[in-house]
């Protein structure tokens, strides 16, 4: 294993490490090696990992504060802090990603092609145990990849989504979505074939999860805690509708937040799905809540509708449990549904205040 120590970088949180960590990792592309951060702060521009090649360091770092291995960015001018457009099996592990809010839209992590396949082959790059924060950006800007994984990561506190994706065959699983000014992730383009799973998607202002004209996503077993719109947002984009999703086993609790919340029809909801072809929404669970610790007006306590629903083309929405889980509707039908829709057996109680 190379270490950035002996390419010159020092972690003293003032000197620019950029060129001494490239070096590095351009070392380790000759050998398809990994490079070591030790414990510091390393002050960097744009570092662009080669193919096969891993960065990686301790993971000591919290919600509000870290220690070991610190990346820290220090140009405003710079399209994103650690850059894996090129990096076809590079790992990125262990590291904490500091943006400090620097210049317009800098993304913390960002793979940008220019098409599919460019490359000859699958992106399959990882990202696990990393805190990627405070960038003016995405945390992580995703163009045109597929085939990739995102785990045990803390992704929060970006001037854009916690993740922002298109492209397929992916895996997010087990990470901390938080903090965010759009959705936790966002997928406005063609994406598909995405296995989001075991995540806490929280306190973000727009959505938690925003698809739009997507298909085969698996949505299964998460915490949606007080975004600023709908926990899970499913949408028409372009006259494309989403389609194939499965949505099962998840907790809402007091999405739609009244102070972030959009002016949209139904933005105050825990879930909801218009123009989805091919969908189960099932064994999910709801609650209306306000803020920590629960206090402050009785204005704040949300969302105003539970399941809002329409357009669909074979769906079922069946045994969700909404206790105390709307203030003002259970279910809202917006109408247009075809055929084959089942809406049945969701039962719940409004929240009284």
């Amino acid at each position: 294993m190379l270490n950035i120590l002996d390419y010159g970088a020092v972690g003293d949180g003032a000197t620019d490490c950029t060129r001494a960590i490239q070096r590095a990792l351009d070392a380790a592309a000759v050998r398809r090696a990994t490079v070591f951060v030790p414990d510091g702060v390393y002050l960097t521009s744009t570092l662009r990992l080669p193919p096969y090649t891993g960065l990686t360091g301790n993971p000591l770092w919290g919600f509000r504060a870290v220690g070991g291995s610190v990346l820290k960015l220090n140009d405003p001018h710079a399209p994103c802090l650690i850059d894996l457009t090129n990096g076809q099996g590079a790992t990125l592990n262990g590291l904490s990603l500091d943006g400090g809010e620097l210049g317009k839209n800098v993304h913390g992590v960002m793979v940008n092609n220019a098409e599919y396949g460019g490359h000859g082959e699958e992106n399959t790059f990882r990202i696990e145990r990393c805190r990627i924060d405070s960038f003016s950006g995405h945390g992580a800007f995703l163009n045109r990849v597929w085939c990739y994984s995102i785990r045990h990561c803390m992704i929060s506190h970006s001037g854009g989504d916690g993740i922002h994706l298109q492209g397929w065959d992916a895996f997010i699983l087990d990470n901390w979505l938080t903090g965010n000014a759009g959705a936790g992730l966002a997928a406005r383009e063609k994406s598909a074939s995405v296995t989001f799973t075991a995540n806490r998607v929280e306190w973000n202002f727009g959505a938690g999860i925003e698809v739009c004209g997507g298909d085969h996503f698996i949505i299964n077993g998460n915490f949606f805690d007080r975004q600023g719109g709908p926990g899970i947002d499913l949408k028409i984009r372009a006259g494309t509708p989403t389609s194939q999703v499965t949505a099962n086993n998840n907790v809402f609790y007091r999405n739609g937040k009244p102070e972030r919340c959009g002016t949209g029809p139904y933005d105050s909801s825990q879930i909801r799905c218009t123009d989805v072809h091919g969908l189960v929404l099932t064994g999910n669970l709801c609650e209306v809540g306000r803020d920590d610790p629960n206090a402050g007006p009785s204005e704040n306590f949300s969302p105003d509708y539970g399941i809002v629903y329409g357009g669909l083309e074979a769906a079922i929405i069946k045994d969700n449990v909404l206790l105390k889980g709307f203030k003002k509707e259970m279910l809202i039908d917006l109408g247009n549904n075809g055929d084959q829709v089942i809406v049945k057996d969701n039962i719940g109680t409004p929240y009284q205040i």
